[in-house]
């Protein structure tokens, strides 16, 4: 018997195309819903002539910044015919990033898991399983990537992957993505090209983003990303060598990462400095008495890397603006990073910094946090 023809064979009906079309279109929805983000200027007496602007990404939904990543890695997931209808999605996360992919998971009716070490915060847990995620815990954070491939492999799932996608599942030239938002909504203000624009980093992709942006646009603009303890983005950006590694997980929940993350890309960055945990910690506290509501630990560590560039410009006698971004609400550390008692036990020691951040930000006089991160070292 002769084979068919090509022209005899009958066509497909691409029926999962259809599931796809839905599935755009419920996330391109809550995209809308979701519109922007405030972009707040708090003031700070001490500092004239330096404005800082911080980008509210804690009002999204799903309460984080990683609302945005999450829809992306979803959009890729599922433009890329990775995600079908029924797929399993995983994702190993220490905990906003998989807030934000189990709410989208619900949204398209399909199962979620996180992978996660033991100690993240109870908080965010609750609020996965809320969305009908189910959560995998390790003991280090250096086991969450196998764990989470294991558990693809016998789901026949979808790894999420945010620290290999997240530099390419976000459309750096524009779109709406944060970057762009910030350039637009500074348009109006008195130094409307931010000096600076400070990042800590979790994948990279969201320095990833803001840098490549910068570049796009010819923006003068430059990008300096913060680090934190028990992470070696730092190190891999002075060293050039991308296989730096180390045992201990970072204590700053969702920033710094035990390995240089695919997503993390060095090359788009202008400066980066590394903190003491204890600054950022102390950053958090005292931004948020600041400005009445509370906020997480990476905010702190952006708003710690924001004085010390407005520090170091106050010494040049320059001025200009200043951005960073509220990756997340303090709510989630309430029985953490808000609590005197679990400050203590795990040997946080935030009053120095406190003080020496008030005396910055009351009086413009750096030489005591200054004197603070370099005895740190």
């Amino acid at each position: 018997m002769k084979p068919l023809s090509p022209e005899c064979l009958p066509l497909p009906d691409c029926a999962e195309r259809a599931w796809a079309r839905d599935a755009v279109n419920l996330l391109q929805g809550d995209a809308r819903r979701s519109a922007d983000t405030h972009l707040i200027n708090p003031v700070f007496p001490g500092l004239s002539g330096i404005s800082f602007y911080l980008k509210d990404e804690s009002t999204h939904p799903t309460g984080s910044l990683k609302h945005r990543l999450a829809r992306s890695l979803v959009l890729y997931g599922i433009c890329n015919g990775l995600i079908r209808q029924g797929t399993t999605l995983v994702e190993a996360s220490s905990g906003s990033t998989a807030v934000s992919e189990a709410y989208f998971a619900h949204l398209l009716d399909l199962p979620f898991v996180a992978v996660m070490t033991k100690d993240t915060s109870r908080q965010k847990i609750a609020e996965i399983e809320r969305f009908g995620g189910k959560c995998h815990f390790v003991d280090r954070a250096c086991e969450i990537y196998d764990a989470a491939r294991q558990i693809t492999e016998e789901t026949n799932g979808h790894y999420l992957n945010q620290f290999t996608y997240a530099e390419r599942a976000t459309d750096w030239r524009g779109n709406n993505n944060i970057a762009e938002s910030i350039f637009s909504q500074m348009e109006l203000e008195v130094h409307p090209v931010p000096e600076w624009v400070v990042m800590c980093a979790g994948t990279g992709g969201t320095s990833a983003t803001i840098g490549r942006y910068l570049r796009y646009r010819g923006l003068p603009t430059r990008l300096c990303v913060v680090d934190v303890e028990h992470s070696v983005f730092y190190d891999g950006y002075r060293t050039g060598d991308r296989n730096k590694t180390c045992e201990k997980g970072s204590r700053i929940e969702g920033i710094g990462r035990p390995r240089v993350e695919p997503s993390f890309l060095p090359s788009v960055i202008d400066h980066m400095i590394k903190i003491p945990d204890a600054a950022s910690l102390a950053a958090m506290h005292v931004l948020s008495e600041r400005i009445f509501r509370r906020v997480g630990g990476s905010t702190g560590t952006n708003f710690f890397g924001l004085c010390w560039v407005a520090g170091q410009m106050m010494r040049e006698n320059r001025e200009g603006s200043l951005v960073s971004v509220i990756c997340d609400s303090g709510a989630r550390y309430e029985d953490t990073y808000y609590n005197a008692k679990w400050l203590e036990e795990n040997k946080f020691d935030i009053e120095p910094y406190r003080e020496a951040l008030n005396i910055f930000l009351d009086t413009g006089d750096f030489t005591l946090l200054e004197a603070l991160v370099r005895a740190s070292k």
